[in-house]
């Protein structure tokens, strides 16, 4: 059997190189060299850029009136560093001239219609390499497949994303699930932070690390008004921070050889860059006045989770995790932000008796048991605050109260209990080889059929060694409780035979160690933790939490959704499940 894999995954590799699906691999590159090029970089030399912006309304005689964009995908070359050259990218914009690393920040107000055209004008090949032994979008006449997720909206299925809507340029070959162009997203998730990325089957893990992502706002201006937070193009500020190496050419690098590449060519289970990455620069600067600012901060990297804090001590007071206020604010020293999680939070620059102070990150990689940060990926920007008074009074006071939503996370109601468990597979020797939710495939039939406007309560068992980021697409949600498993080997042996919590009696092994949920965490989120050896308890609404009322619009349409992990190597392989809502 193991030779009859081997043999397969070999011919398989071959007819690929021989039709020029996957890149032709470069001169091997070493740790070393990618290290000795990251160290190269001088730290805090280039600006942190101001990513542009697209109104997704426009506005009318009395009140803004729906939107419409069109937001292609461009090759281009793009200047992740001063001293460092130019690099290939693939990059969201109007133009190519426009595009950028991240995209353009989409703008929308809730209630108010957006229309998005989304146009792939990626080339004939990828510039990173891709294994076409995991299932992959793999278009039959060439071409770059993609298709955009609007991560955390509440839309139509057909809007979403799937991973089979994917469409090459021109819309030339187009995927099994796709029916058109141009995404509407009705805006109707109350105020809050999300971002927009590619989400085709099998190679998201590449589209994003070539730099197809952006981020997207829905503002409430009534509600703006009342919380005053800080505001304004200087003094609210996306933060967008992922993690990249480099060749010394400057161009992306991304191991071309997998982990276990008699099965995977290429695969490889978790991307760690060596260089942080915030807003397209790499290790950036920021000028900022003795006042409040407000700092969107989106978690983009592949794999790489982020514990980050100030080197002077200051502190964050977090607003908002991802699309949801928190109930009130919370003071804290450390924001530690898994893959796609947002943090809303605000910096008063004014208590700072230091001229400066550096965001920094020691989070473990792989999360929460993997290596120590080095001098690198230790530091993420730094905020130069010269004295003096600020030019413009600091008239935001962070209130003391923020929102709160009209449904609750508790048990009490809910339609259903589900179980669901991650698995990691690996090799005698322990190297991964892929990851499955509950023993399947995406290809599985869909198990989770929830009814629409219902409340349900998820059981999330993680029999990994990772903290995995549960995402669900439409669905929002909030983790309740974490309880550790004990005699986890005895468990895991049952469930690999079984593939069955009740049948394996996990009640009799969640009983060990509590975790409190952080406060930083206590809202409707569309990202979760699912810490290693734990049971989380999330509880899951398919409906609108701020109004506790049903969508309104037809979600059980085809294809419907998914959920999946939010580490891009493992969804791509195969952390990933369809998600049908029904009547």
């Amino acid at each position: 059997m193991a030779m009859g894999r081997v043999l397969l995954a070999s011919i398989l590799l071959l007819l690929t190189i021989c039709s020029g699906a996957l890149a032709r691999a470069p001169p091997p590159v070493t740790d070393a060299v990618l290290t000795q090029v990251a160290s190269s970089l001088q730290m805090f030399v280039d600006e942190l850029p101001v990513m542009p912006k697209l109104h997704g309304y426009s506005n009318g005689p009395n009140s803004p009136k729906p939107g419409n964009l069109v937001i292609g995908m461009f090759e281009k070359k793009w200047k992740f560093h001063r001293d460092l050259p130019v690099t290939t990218v693939f990059a969201f914009g109007t133009c190519p001239e426009e595009a950028t690393v991240p995209g353009p920040t989409i703008e929308a107000i809730q209630g108010v219609q957006t229309s998005v055209t989304w146009q792939n004008h990626l080339p004939e090949s990828h510039i990173l390499p891709w294994d076409p032994t995991i299932p992959t979008a793999i278009p039959k006449n060439g071409g770059v497949p993609t298709v955009v997720h609007l991560h955390g909206g509440i839309h139509e299925s057909q809007d979403d994303g799937h991973p089979d809507a994917w469409f090459t340029s021109n819309f030339r070959e187009t995927g099994p699930t796709w029916s058109k162009a141009t995404y509407t997203y009705p805006n109707i998730h109350h105020a809050g932070n999300f971002w927009y990325h590619d989400h085709a089957k099998g190679l998201t893990r590449v589209n994003l690390l070539a730099g197809l992502i952006g981020a997207y706002v829905i503002s409430n201006p009534a509600l703006d008004a009342k919380l005053n937070l800080p505001s304004g193009p200087e003094f609210d500020r996306h933060l967008m921070i992922f993690d990249r190496s480099f060749s010394r050419d400057g161009s992306l690098y991304m191991n071309y050889t997998g982990v276990v590449p008699s099965i995977h060519p290429q695969w490889q289970p978790e991307y760690f860059g060596h260089a942080i990455v915030v807003n397209g620069k790499a290790w950036p600067y920021l000028k900022v006045q003795r006042r409040k600012y407000r700092f969107r901060i989106i978690n983009a990297c592949n794999a790489r989770y982020v514990s980050l804090f100030l080197s002077n001590g200051l502190s964050f007071t977090q607003v908002g995790s991802d699309g949801s206020y928190l109930p009130a604010p919370v003071q804290t020293q450390t924001v530690v932000l898994a893959p796609a999680e947002i943090a809303d939070v605000i910096i008063d620059f004014s208590t700072s008796s230091a001229t400066e102070a550096v965001l920094k990150n020691d989070a473990p990689y792989p999360y929460p048991v993997g290596s120590s940060v080095d001098q690198l990926n230790s530091v993420v920007m730094k905020f130069i605050i010269p004295p003096g008074n600020p030019t413009e009074p600091d008239t935001p006071k962070i209130p003391s109260s923020l929102v709160s939503y009209r449904a609750t996370a508790t048990v009490d109601g809910a339609a259903k209990r589900r179980y669901i468990v991650f698995y990691e597979y690996t090799t005698p020797s322990g190297d991964p080889t892929h990851f499955l939710i509950n023993g399947k495939k995406f290809t599985d039939p869909v198990t989770e059929t929830p009814k629409s406007g219902s409340t349900e309560v998820w059981d999330v068992i993680n029999l990994t060694n990772d903290d995995h980021p549960l995402h669900m697409h439409l669905a929002t949600f909030q983790a309740i409780k974490v309880q550790e498993l004990v005699n986890l080997a005895q468990f895991n042996s049952c469930m690999t035979t079984n593939n069955d919590a009740v049948a394996c009696n996990v009640a009799s092994y969640v009983t060990g160690k509590l975790t409190e949920i952080p406060p930083t965490e206590k809202t409707w989120k569309n990202v979760v933790k699912i810490p290693p050896g734990n049971q989380t308890t999330v509880v899951v609404k398919f409906n609108l939490v701020d109004t506790n009322s049903p969508y309104p619009f037809d979600p059980t349409g085809e294809p419907g959704y998914v959920y999946h992990c939010h580490i891009l190597e493992h969804e791509d392989n195969v952390m990933i499940r369809p998600l049908k809502l029904v009547w």
